[in-house]
């Protein structure tokens, strides 16, 4: 069986915490190259994949300034930075698996899209959801017929209040421009299963929702700009730093804000980075809740909602039809399926398999199908594709479009309106 060789570009928790496939599995994958330019992130995984001196880069044009080295690539840079590498890896004839959202431009989207149709490469995106236990058996469900037919669905992303205070306040998914719209950088995942449960094609679009707690406004009275600053609300706040990342643990999410986690560094990092910053006194502009309407094709409406303000970090979902309900918590690992007239109800669990940071066991289930396809050289059809990224990103802007402009988005002439832009053409 032919081992896959692969390097990693952007050496960030996600892309550590992809490559160590090539640890757990080293008989089908292995690490070659990084390109990073933090040198603390770069030499830690060059010793943990023992990668030679030359085959570790500061910068991606140097990695591509190089002969082919290796099968694929795993692109895991902020979003705005997943444009660039990806055109040059596919131009430079390599295999890609890029981490979503693919963009925060649908134009580089589409374009991406069709750069690996015409280079016959794999594109992969890191929609890990399908590769999940729990979703994989709602799929399964909905094909055997269990519930009849499919009619709506009702799907809740609950962020996590502490989860949205350190991602999408303070941290690196907080500015719309420097990222991506909340709802594409968070939830293009949820887009992503929704359509591919639904099975058919998103045709119109409404969205609703705001940054109504997060800012100044709401700041408890003589709080300053950054906690460790003797903040008078202290005892009381739910989002003093201090206690979030000066505690033992030192697991994410406090792992994110230092690459040194002694005590030490910690307090330094709060002190002059931005997680010691007071969540009410932010630069932040994203929205801490909004929900999305979809209607499908096949008559399938859904009704789906992303909000800060939940105690777990999970989703949860009702999806109903003409014969019975399946209702799910995939934190819980938990399915139940619920038959009209004999009022019989199905039990469904799981082990718990790869936690939060590890999406419940799809992480690894998403390498070991890249690999798969990286070895067939895409001639077998994978889990998701590059067209279905690009659709289910699409389905992401139009619904940030109608949060902006108040009004319903039908797809189709979104989508057009994308590809047909001058720009597209001349790119």
């Amino acid at each position: 069986m032919k081992k896959v060789t692969v390097a990693l570009i952007g050496a960030g928790l996600r892309g550590i915490n992809y490559s160590e496939y090539a640890i757990q599995h080293p008989d089908e994958l292995q690490v070659v190259a990084v390109a990073e330019p933090n040198a603390k992130r770069r030499n830690k995984f060059k010793a943990r994949h023992k990668l030679a001196d030359d085959m570790c880069f500061t910068h991606w044009d140097d990695f591509f300034a190089s002969p082919k080295v290796a099968d694929a690539v795993f692109i895991c840079t902020q979003d705005n930075q997943h444009y660039v590498p990806t055109m040059k890896a596919l131009e430079a004839g390599y295999h890609v698996l890029l981490e979503k959202p693919m963009s925060p431009d649908a134009k580089e989207c589409v374009l991406m899209g069709e750069m690996a149709s015409k280079v016959n490469r794999v594109f992969s995106i890191c929609h890990v959801l399908r590769y999940t236990n729990f979703f994989s058996t709602i799929k399964e469900l909905l094909e055997s017929g269990a519930i009849g037919q499919l009619m709506s669905i009702q799907h809740n992303e609950n962020v996590g209040y502490w989860h949205q205070a350190h991602s999408f306040v303070r941290g690196n998914w907080r500015k719309k421009d420097e990222s991506s719209p909340m709802i594409l950088a968070k939830s293009c995942h949820d887009l992503d299963i929704l359509s591919w449960l639904t099975d058919s094609e998103c045709v119109r679009v409404s969205s609703f929702g705001s940054l109504s707690h997060f800012k100044s406004s709401e700041a408890p009275e003589g709080a300053p700009l950054r906690c460790t600053d003797g903040c008078p609300a202290a005892d009381n706040c739910l989002y003093y730093a201090p206690n979030q990342y000066l505690t033992e643990d030192t697991d994410w999410p406090t792992s994110a804000i230092s690459d040194d986690l002694s005590y030490e560094a910690r307090l330094n990092a709060l002190q002059e980075g931005p997680y010691g910053r007071c969540v009410y006194h932010c630069d932040n502009d994203v929205v801490d809740h909004q929900v999305v309407n979809l209607e499908f094709a096949n008559s399938v409406t859904i009704a789906f909602t992303m909000s800060a303000f939940t105690k777990d970090v999970s989703r949860t979902l009702k999806l109903m039809g003409t014969k019975g309900e399946i209702r799910g918590a995939m934190e819980k690992n938990e399915i139940e399926v619920i038959h009209f007239g004999s009022g019989k109800v199905e039990r469904i669990s799981f082990e718990n398999a790869g936690g939060h940071v590890g999406h419940g066991g799809g992480d690894m289930g998403l390498i070991k199908d890249f690999v798969k396809l990286v070895r067939a050289e895409g001639k077998i059809q994978g889990l998701t594709s590059a067209n279905h990224s690009v659709q289910s990103h699409l389905m992401a802007f139009a619904a940030e479009q109608s949060r902006i402009e108040g009004n319903s988005i039908v797809l189709k002439e979104f989508a057009q309106s994308v590809c047909n832009d001058e720009e597209v053409k001349k790119r």
